[in-house]
């Protein structure tokens, strides 16, 4: 195959994954008018659960997906699971962003760039056997972007723009940072899947299964019912669109996270997606003004951490995995094979960017149209019972910041096509 290597193709879906993620976030600031954190979760959810199914159905259609989801029947629990823990970590930085703020708040949850590249260590091979040089550059790469995550934190807290007492701040600090816990973890069953060689699409099409579960059962439990929940959404009704918005970017995001998970791993790819820190910084300062008022030396402090945070990024970029440490991942992709009876060859076919469930003659279902354009249609519903949320926003700032994230969309989204055929 021609064109990007597969080092690139991930190091250029996970600043994608940054850019989308990023941009999900900021419908969160809705619960500062008043919403249940749960609703405000269950809202975002139920888009991602509609995106899910249909990006994948639209990229390679239900055959496709089905095929792979039989091929690997094991991951269907793993991908349950780890839509389980994104949707509890998602509800944890509802709470965090209306306690503390979604400037502050991101850097705090974005700690999961350390506790994945723990785990892709200790049981995935990676950075084991690399050479000093690259084991340097993503160590102290993340090490960097974390540093500049803290300073990030320590520039804005005490004069963020939203009043909270000392108790709400450390309630907030503690869901930012136990958000981070679980979708550091959550990457275990994301690299399993890989290295099976399960397509990303297929992946989070289950993956989403686990999500809408596990936040309807917290919005059950904690906001008083099926009663009181239903009470909720009609109360909400006019900004379920802006949330579906919100789960639909998140959903972007994550598959360009997915990819980059895929092709240079946890330790690589999560610390690049985590760029998302600096976009949601730019989203919460230059669109919601959460920095207005801010002293020079405060704007100087915020300057010099991002800029650290992009040394950090770049770092890791340019550590492509040496070929020793290549084969580190291959003797965990084996233990994988040996265990589920996998066939090692399609696996390898699989990791290289080859898809071997791909046929030419694929032929789609009559019904996939009608799966699509009833998402369509529900979106178009929910955006004619919308209203414009009362929070001030800078709309010069929020039409660079999405049209900068369509274009690293189209990009990415080429090159994927080009070199794997979303493989």
């Amino acid at each position: 195959m021609d064109g990007v290597s597969l080092h690139g193709l991930g190091v250029c879906c996970g600043c994608a994954a940054g850019a989308w993620l990023g941009m999900a976030e900021a419908p969160v600031k809705l619960v500062t008018l008043g919403f249940s954190p749960f609703l405000i979760s269950l809202g975002m959810v139920a888009g991602v659960f509609v995106a899910r199914w249909t990006l994948p159905l639209a990229l390679k259609g239900t055959g496709y997906i089905g095929a792979d989801l039989r091929d690997k029947p094991h991951l269907i629990v793993w991908a349950i699971l780890a839509g389980m823990l994104w949707a509890v970590a998602n509800t944890l930085t509802v709470f965090a962003v209306r306690d503390i703020g979604l400037s502050v708040a991101f850097p705090l949850w974005n700690m999961n760039s350390l506790v994945g590249m723990f785990w892709g260590w200790l049981l995935f091979g990676e950075l084991r056997q690399a050479d000093r040089s690259a084991r340097a550059r993503v160590i102290g790469g993340g090490v960097a972007m974390v540093i500049g995550a803290t300073t990030l934190a320590y520039a804005t807290t005490g004069t963020t723009a939203i009043a909270v007492t000392r108790v709400a701040a450390s309630r907030g600090v503690l869901a930012a940072l136990g958000a981070g816990l679980l979708w550091g973890t959550m990457y275990i069953p994301y690299r399993k899947a890989y290295l099976s060689g399960m397509n990303p699409l297929s992946f989070v099409t289950v993956f989403t299964v686990g999500e809408l579960g596990a936040v309807l059962a917290l919005a059950l439990v904690f906001d008083g019912g099926p009663g009181a929940v239903l009470d909720s959404l009609r109360d909400a009704r006019p900004a379920l669109f802006w949330l579906f918005l919100g789960g639909f970017c998140w959903v972007i995001g994550d598959l360009f996270q997915q990819y980059a998970a895929k092709y240079v791993g946890i330790a690589r790819g999560i610390p690049l997606s985590n760029t998302n820190q600096l976009w949601g910084l730019a989203w919460g300062a230059l669109v919601f003004g959460e920095l207005a008022g801010r002293d020079p030396g405060t704007r100087a402090l915020v300057l010099v951490a991002s800029l650290i945070m992009i040394a950090g990024a770049v770092a890791i970029s340019s550590a492509a995995a040496p070929e020793s440490e290549r084969r580190s991942w291959i003797s965990a992709m084996d233990r994988e094979c040996l265990r589920y009876g996998l066939d090692r060859s399609r696996v390898l076919d699989a990791m290289a960017g080859v898809d071997p469930l791909q046929r030419g003659d694929a032929r789609r279902a009559w019904w996939e149209l009608l799966v699509g354009g009833a998402a369509v249609a529900l979106f178009v519903w929910l955006a004619l019972g919308s209203t414009r949320p009362t929070v001030t926003v800078h709309v010069p700032w929020m039409t660079a910041l999405a049209g900068a994230s369509v274009v690293l969309l189209a990009g990415c989204g080429v090159l994927l096509w080009k070199r794997t055929r979303f493989s």
